[in-house]
């Protein structure tokens, strides 16, 4: 293959999703990807590489854990097996029950070494928030419990976009929640997904609504406005809102679906909804809402 077909690990990370740090794990630790290298050792790769990282996402899209994919790109079994998710997740329990911060960064650090974001959170973090979730309403500890997670994911995943932030450019997506509610996590997965993918995010984890939110949109000059809607809603306050913001729109959250109808009914221009971050990261990849690409030649 001459060397003008050949890509650097950055311009492989932005085709695929799946970040160089990532790309480099399953590379030493498992022997997925046989990139070429330069006389100064820099990592290349050809297309083929590009279909192996399409081909491993689509086994841990359906649950199988890294480790089992070598053996699953040979030899193609109908059913993925059951990945070490649970095993994770319930790791992840114990922490949080022990308080544990250490063990809970360690633990997390260690998946989003060998994972995708997108898959950490379909297959761990959503998972593991409706366990924690039904823990809590019986547990003994579950106020303590409570505290101590959130403040740990909001730390967590904040320095993760804070740091994200720092090297990305062009238009923020402006992230916002529609009311004083307390903590939600949805927010800040919703934040970590976005600046995983390439886009630099502004979050206002308190509510701000009406005039406010139409001049956080123009002096933070949001290409996007996602808005994760509670259980209760002013629609004819939201649609004021809306009505004068000209960013692309996207509402939902975890109660979406006691507002479907409602929003759907307001006809709003450049309106999409969603239930789950990862639905959210799929709107904003759409061509009309991408910014134009950079690339990256690290090795």
């Amino acid at each position: 293959m001459q060397s003008e077909d050949l890509m650097p690990i950055g311009e492989l990370a932005r085709r695929t999703g799946v970040n160089p740090v990532t790309l480099r794990a399953w590379e030493r630790r498992y022997g997925l990807l046989e990139p070429q290298r330069t006389a100064k050792g820099h990592r290349l790769y050809g297309s083929d590489q590009v279909e192996q990282v399409q081909a491993i996402l689509r086994w841990l899209e359906r649950g199988a854990s890294v480790g089992q994919v070598r053996e699953l790109l040979e030899h193609a079994p109908s059913v993925a097996p059951q990945g070490d998710w649970q095993l994770r997740e319930q790791a992840l329990i114990e922490a949080v029950g022990n308080l544990s911060q250490r063990t809970l960064d360690q633990q997390l650090n260690q998946a989003m070494a060998l994972y995708p974001a997108v898959t950490l959170c379909e297959q761990l973090l959503l998972p593991l928030l409706h366990s924690l979730a039904r823990r809590w309403q019986t547990h003994f500890n579950a106020r303590l419990e409570q505290a101590f997670f959130h403040t740990w994911l909001r730390s967590k995943f904040g320095a993760r976009v804070y740091h994200d932030n720092q090297q990305l450019t062009g238009p923020p997506v402006l992230l916002v929640v529609d009311s004083d509610r307390g903590f939600d996590a949805h927010l800040w997965l919703c934040a970590w997904l976005f600046t995983s993918s390439g886009r630099a995010v502004e979050v206002l984890e308190f509510a701000v609504a009406g005039a406010q939110l139409q001049r956080a949109v123009s002096e933070l000059q949001a290409q996007v406005l996602v808005l994760l809607l509670g259980p209760r809603v002013d629609y004819a306050a939201l649609e004021r809102a809306l009505h004068g913001i000209d960013a692309a729109k996207l509402l939902g959250g975890e109660t979406i679906a006691l507002h479907q109808t409602q929003l759907e009914a307001m006809q709003q221009p450049g309106l999409s909804l969603f239930d789950t971050p990862q639905a959210a990261l799929r709107l904003l990849q759409q061509p009309a809402l991408t910014p134009p690409e950079t690339t990256s030649s690290c090795n």
